[in-house]
């Protein structure tokens, strides 16, 4: 039995079990009653984890419930990310062991170079420039034994950052596990894990991104009299992972008391950290961007653009090339379609197409917020038509 069917019989059930037709459940939903329609019948391959969270919370049961532990909403066919062939070389490097054809042996200036260029790469969301850093990277860290530990697990963990971004699931899995084999440091650990969290919601097994956030937060949970900014991030980072996880899986108040404690943590560091080696940036503004998210996945889309007129002062130009900052601009731009704001919404869009556009074009959030732009249009600007092109909208 494929997944999709697998769904579909479980959405039938709980729909029947809550009195619900199927006209019903589309109007408590906002789901067009035809997906629903062809969900139940196994007639789809999958669905995206949105949603699947419109359908649980108005059948009052959290998401997980409705998703098979397999089911991927995102899509989880390497074949699928448009750039897929681009980062063939880097699967090769995480998924098969490196053949030794270097002519000097690598060393550990040099390996920490290369992993450092490979994280402003990421952190600029070039993500060209990474794939073709990352296979040699990879190659020379694990040439260099113990010596590169720290180096080749912080590696792994990009490469396997950028395969989830590149909606490249399996071989992300893969890199992701061997930094955490690697790493040695607590804090390269808990970083790594947070990536995983966000492997795992991506692909909508929201069980495990909760359990596995829970875990790591409570192993690294600082003693607050003395913990560094570093220890602060850590923890902080994880419980942000957990909220996210919480908020899709239609699980609002554990989501408010992760955002909480994260909130606490922020506080006590007291100001925005840079990305650096965590792989995310950390403090009291990455913290509003995770409540924004939060509001935008249960539908508040006025406390959206009131989080974004409090926190725009305070960003820096540097700061905006940040995933962090961009993917909050994509909540933004959503809570202006909800808000009927079209030509505030192709705005923000712009703005971040003009930071990161490579970044833009693995985005289907885009796509999607794009898409509904179009739809409700009779005729669009050349901005729009830009903007189409960029995300790939379909024809």
């Amino acid at each position: 039995m494929s997944e999709s069917i697998s769904m579909g019989a479980t959405l039938c059930d709980i729909r029947k079990r809550r009195g619900l037709s199927q006209k019903g459940l589309s109007e408590a939903s906002g789901v067009s009653i035809s997906l629903i329609r062809k969900l139940e019948q196994g007639q789809v391959d999958h669905t995206r984890l949105e949603t699947a969270h419109k359908l649980a919370t108005a059948l009052r049961v959290p998401t997980t419930h409705l998703l098979d532990r397999h089911e991927s909403p995102e899509g989880a066919d390497p074949d699928s990310s448009p750039d897929a062939e681009a980062w063939a070389s880097v699967r090769h490097a995480v998924e098969r062991p490196p053949t030794d054809t270097a002519t000097e042996a690598p060393t550990l200036e040099g390996v920490q170079a290369a992993a450092d260029a490979v994280g402003r790469a990421w952190a600029t969301n070039q993500l060209a420039t990474a794939a073709t850093l990352l296979p040699p990277a990879l190659r020379d860290a694990e040439a260099l034994g113990d010596e590169g530990r720290e180096a080749h697990a912080y590696v792994l963990q990009l490469a396997g950052a950028l395969l989830t971004q590149t909606r490249q699931y399996d071989a992300a899995e893969t890199a992701l596990r061997q930094a955490l084999d690697t790493a040695q440091g607590r804090h390269r650990s808990a970083s790594v894990a947070g990536t995983m969290c966000w492997l795992a919601i991506r692909q909508g097994r929201l069980t495990q991104a909760r359990t596995l956030a829970t875990r790591w937060a409570d192993d690294v949970e600082p003693r607050v009299s003395r913990a560094t900014a570093a220890d602060l991030a850590a923890w902080g980072g994880l419980l942000l992972h957990l909220a996210s996880a919480c908020v899709r899986d239609n699980r609002p108040g554990e989501a408010a008391d992760a955002l909480r404690f994260a909130q606490a943590a922020a506080v006590m560091t007291g100001h925005e950290l840079p990305v650096g080696r965590r792989m995310a940036s950390w403090g009291p503004l990455t913290v509003a961007y995770k409540r924004a998210e939060r509001h935008m996945v249960v539908d508040r889309p006025d406390k959206v653009l009131e989080i974004a007129e409090g926190t725009e002062a305070h960003t820096s130009d540097a700061g905006r090339v940040q995933n962090g900052f961009n993917r909050h601009q994509l909540d933004v731009a959503a809570a202006h379609i909800r808000m009927r704001h079209h030509a505030r919404a192709v705005k923000v869009l712009s703005g971040v197409h003009a930071r990161v556009p490579e970044w833009l074009a693995q985005q289907r959030y885009a796509k999607d917020i794009l898409g509904d732009v179009v739809k409700r249009r009779r005729t669009l600007t050349p901005e729009m038509r830009r903007l189409a092109d960029a995300v790939g909208l379909p024809l």
